[in-house]
């Protein structure tokens, strides 16, 4: 029996009709009830047979696409020392998504988030001269993040498989290079999984460098939310679109800031009605802690502020909302009523998104209970600490590059390229020996691709109502026989398995004698090989059928002709072929071989 042969009968393989109720992703549900995968803790998976073959046929890709460009394969160690992530300050930023853990001598390790200071290390050790570089560096491993909501089956998990790579030069045109080599590579790979992607400008946040770049499904499941244009073609996450905003004048003409009654109204909702005003004409001041540190974020009242982008420009810096404790002990904070003006650089450092711009008058809270101020103009009343793109980008706002309006949708991130620099080399201090003889600072390249999260988002983008549907290049099999009767179609399946086996292909065979016809049709279209070969009632006759799992097209061919359709070789339809010596030995020693 060839290898790549698998037969269900002696596989450790389970359909579930149904999935658990806390799959909520389409991804989820059917990498579960197709036997995929099976949850073993809250954000923790173990991969079976059939979900470890699409897994290693996504890394051989990834793999195949990072020899071509020089990159180089190592393994480095999960398990950390936490030294390296002190220097960098790294253990601080990931806070609680670390896993940290002792030894029985009281030493301190985590299990890897991610590995740039461990590179970074690992290439001052080995590399002293210009002639060491330029390198690739890249490894395929798990990875760890303690996530306080793991959800979304392998999507958004608190163990996954990855693919990071890292490049080291000498100066900012080898890193040029090195980041074009990747994102090149990352176009076919995504490409040639079939998946459908988007490249989106990114913000760098706590990585750090001059310029990165995320590679986006577009999926409902998805998490990121991404805005293009499709008058120009402009694309970036949202947390990057920094929406143009008109310059406005000194506001000097507006009368003088004026203090209202407003009762029962501490929603931008309720002030609205109750002033007959639309909410844009009102301020909204968000109160968070940046770094234990109180801080108010304003953004006209019609918006919302995105955590996600606030917390990226504020990088390094960790980003919380205040809750009801934060205001006890606290009379110069009255919740639901907070203002700027006189405020700002005494209770709370003021931070604004640019559409509160010099000259722009607001109601805003008055810093008093059932009290709001009606004129406060910033650059007169108030001052603006910092001007932070904040405010949530919704759709049909300007496009940056064109002033079209903006369309968004949502996508799974499946890959990230980093413009480093000398972030890390700097830490670390990794000089090389330059062509002049004098020390060189060693300039890098980090990119990452989601290894699981790309067998998720292929689920979410190709599955329909009857279950999975991989492309050739990740499926589990390139053909999935299924024996629909009983001893004479299963010995035929078996007996066709292996002539495609030998040559070349992986055959998923259904030989499962407990399970009816109907059973194993319905598991076929769940499993979503994409080629599927019966042997059915016309097997007695040398006929089987090929069904195309996408399109769910079927043509009847005899023997010879479906296994030279599937091996692209010739086929054997000369008397006394392979199937009529099949039927002859059945014959001569008693077989059955008569239709179900």
């Amino acid at each position: 029996m060839t290898a790549r042969v698998q037969y269900l009968s002696s596989s450790l393989f389970t359909t579930l009709r149904e999935a658990p109720a806390d799959a909520e992703t389409s991804s989820h549900r059917l990498l579960l009830r197709a036997g995929y995968v099976r949850r073993a803790a809250a954000g923790i998976f173990s991969w079976l047979p059939l979900g470890k073959r699409v897994l290693d046929n996504v890394a051989r890709v990834v793999r195949e696409e990072m020899d071509a460009i020089g990159g180089q394969e190592v393994l480095l160690p999960a398990l950390l020392p936490r030294e390296p992530f002190d220097v960098s300050g790294r253990h601080g930023e990931y806070g609680e998504l670390l896993f940290r853990l002792k030894d029985r001598k009281g030493g301190d390790y985590l299990l890897g988030p991610t590995h740039e200071e461990i590179f970074t290390q690992l290439v001052k050790d080995q590399c002293t001269s210009y002639r060491d570089l330029p390198l690739i560096l890249y490894q395929v491993q798990t990875k760890y993040r303690d996530e306080a909501r793991p959800r979304s089956g392998v999507l958004r998990g608190r163990e996954f498989q990855m693919k990071d790579s890292y490049s080291f030069d000498t100066d900012e045109e080898g890193l040029a290079a090195a980041y074009r080599l990747h994102r090149e590579a990352y176009i076919r790979i995504f490409e040639r999984l079939g998946l459908d992607h988007r490249i989106v400008s990114a913000v760098s946040g706590a990585m750090g460098g001059s310029a990165s770049e995320e590679f986006l499904a577009p999926a409902a499941a998805g998490e990121d939310t991404f805005a293009h244009c499709p008058a120009c073609g402009y694309a970036a996450n949202t947390e990057a679109v920094t929406v143009p905003v008109e310059p406005r004048g000194p506001g000097l003409a507006h009368p003088p800031a004026e203090v209202l009654d407003t009762p029962d109204t501490p929603t931008i909702d309720a002030l609205a009605a109750r002033l007959g005003v639309a909410p844009s004409a009102t301020l909204k001041n968000l109160l968070v802690r940046v770094d234990g540190e109180i801080t108010a974020v304003g953004v006209p009242g019609d918006r919302e502020v995105d955590l996600g982008k606030l917390a990226e420009h504020l990088a390094p810096a960790s980003v919380e909302v205040v809750t009801a404790e934060d205001f006890a002990g606290r009379p110069d904070l009255v919740r639901g009523y907070i203002g700027p003006q006189g405020r700002a650089g005494t209770a709370f450092r003021y931070l604004a998104d640019p559409r509160v711009a010099p000259g722009t008058a607001w109601i805003t809270g008055a810093n008093e209970r059932d009290r709001h101020a009606r004129n406060v103009v910033c650059g007169r009343d108030f001052e603006v600490d910092r001007y932070l793109d904040v405010a949530v980008v919704e759709p049909g706002d300007p496009c940056p590059s064109c002033g079209e309006g903006l369309c968004l949708d949502r996508a799974i991130e499946i890959g990230h390229i980093f413009r480093l620099g000398r972030r890390f080399t700097d830490i670390f201090r990794v000089d090389v020996l330059g062509r002049e003889g004098k020390p060189v600072r060693v300039t890098m390249g980090s990119y990452g691709i989601g290894i699981s999260r790309a067998v998720a988002a292929l689920a979410e983008q190709t599955a329909d109502e009857r279950g999975l549907c991989w492309p050739r290049e990740v499926a589990p099999a390139d053909v999935h026989i299924v024996a629909a009767g009983r001893a004479v179609q299963t010995e035929l399946a078996r007996d066709i398995a292996e002539r495609l086996g030998a040559a070349g292909l992986g055959v998923l065979v259904d030989d499962r004698a407990e399970a009816s016809p109907g059973v194993k049709f319905a598991d076929a279209d769940l499993i979503g090989v994409p080629t599927i070969l019966v042997v059915g009632r016309g097997a007695a006759a040398g006929r089987v059928e090929l069904k195309d799992r996408r399109t769910g097209t079927r043509e009847e061919l005899d023997i010879d002709s479906a296994i030279a359709r599937l091996t692209g070789r010739p086929a054997r339809l000369e008397p006394g072929g392979e199937f009529e010596e099949h039927l002859a030995v059945r014959a001569a020693a008693g077989g059955e071989v008569a239709q179900p």
